[in-house]
C-alpha cells in the first residue's frame, strides 16, 4: 500500500503545482499591456488637469468682472 499513498501524494503535489503556476501566470501581463495602461492613466491625469485650469481660468475671469463693476 506504501507505494499507492506516495504515487497519491505525488498527484496531489503535482496538482497543487499547476494550480498556483496558473494562478501565477493569469496575472502577470506583458511590458505592451503595462506601457498601454500606465499611458491610459497618464491621459486621464493630464486632462482632468487641464479641466481644473480652464476651470480656474474662468474663476478667475469672473472674479475680475465682478470687482470692475463694483
Amino acid at each position: 500500500m506504501a507505494p499507492l499513498a506516495s504515487h497519491g501524494a505525488r498527484l496531489g503535489v503535482l496538482a497543487i503545482c499547476a494550480l498556483l503556476l496558473a494562478g501565477v501566470a493569469s496575472g502577470c501581463t506583458t511590458t505592451q499591456e503595462k506601457a498601454a495602461r500606465q499611458q491610459a492613466q497618464s491621459k486621464h491625469i493630464l486632462e482632468a488637469r487641464a479641466e481644473r485650469q480652464k476651470q480656474k481660468k474662468q474663476r478667475s475671469k469672473s472674479d475680475n468682472k465682478g470687482s470692475k463693476q463694483r
